[in-house]
């Protein structure tokens, strides 16, 4: 495991040979990743590289300046072949980053549901680069397949034309199976579905939790530490990724806080907490 920062990154990305029944995993901040398999290619999630919510929402600024420096400048990422965002909400479908990759990378498309489209149209990105996605079908994205499940952020929202509004996505890649909450919390049906899919040898999960005095300032939350150890242990994930707590330090909880939630309810339950710019390398 190391960490590095902007052109490193990249480097490291070009010069890694991922071997087969393996992903190397590169922590971006908040929920966002980069993916690499055994066939160089890099699918980035999330990615939010930019202070876009203190820009775009000024008069939250004092609550939502990032915590950390961007470990890319979005236009340096020259080597995306697909993004994928999980839902709409700036800290996870940022156009302020989506804008520049895609110039740097003319090559990359686009999977998100239809509540993102108006984000991808403010970053200037053509509708022939972008790939609908459903709940219904996988997309096959030439030897990645692609599974999105129904998020709740704290409801589950369906229109008939754009979809459903949060998703979590399920990825099977060179052997091994990622799973990506995007924002959610429990909800009736939601454990069922992850059931009938292959099971996540690694999961990044939104765990920041969520309380009444965020709520107040129409701040949504996600699962509590213990629902994600509680989900790990259920699904039978091999590898817990904490997520959602790192960007903006007034939306986190103690870093502790889910090792101690897995002291009590699964103390063998493997962690890691991705540092941005740090490449986890995982071996099936």
């Amino acid at each position: 495991m190391t960490q590095k920062s902007g052109q490193e990154i990249l480097q490291q990305m070009d010069s890694l040979h991922v071997a087969p029944g393996c992903l190397a995993v590169w922590g971006l901040g908040q929920m966002g990743v980069a993916l690499q398999g055994d066939d160089q290619r890099v699918v980035y999630i999330d990615p939010v590289l930019s202070d876009v919510v203190a820009i775009k929402i000024p008069e939250t600024a004092d609550r939502f300046q990032r915590a950390f420096p961007a470990p890319l400048e979005p236009g340096q990422i020259c080597n995306a072949a697909y993004v994928l965002c999980t839902h709409e909400h700036l800290d996870h479908t940022d156009p302020l980053t989506l804008g520049p990759l895609a110039q740097a990378s003319p090559g990359a498309r686009f999977v998100t549901s239809g509540w993102a489209q108006a984000a991808l149209d403010e970053a200037g990105i053509a509708p022939g680069r972008r790939i609908p996605i459903t709940v219904e079908e996988p997309v096959e994205l030439d030897g990645i397949r692609v599974h999105a499940i129904p998020a709740a952020h704290y409801e589950v929202e369906h229109d008939p034309q754009m979809g459903y509004r949060y998703l979590s996505f399920l990825i099977e890649w060179n052997g091994v199976t990622f799973f990506h909450s995007g924002d959610t919390i429990l909800y009736p049906g939601y454990i069922e579905r992850l059931k009938g899919l292959p099971r996540a040898d690694l999961a990044l999960v939104a765990c920041n939790g969520r309380d009444a005095v965020r709520e107040a300032y129409d701040v949504v939350g996600n699962l509590l530490p213990s629902e994600a150890v509680w989900m790990a242990q259920t699904l039978e994930w091999d590898v817990l990724l904490p997520g959602h707590n790192d960007l903006f330090a007034w939306n986190t909880l103690p870093a502790g806080a889910l090792a101690d939630a897995a002291q009590k309810l699964n103390p063998r339950q493997k962690i890691h907490a991705l540092q941005p710019g740090e490449l986890y390398y995982y071996v099936r």
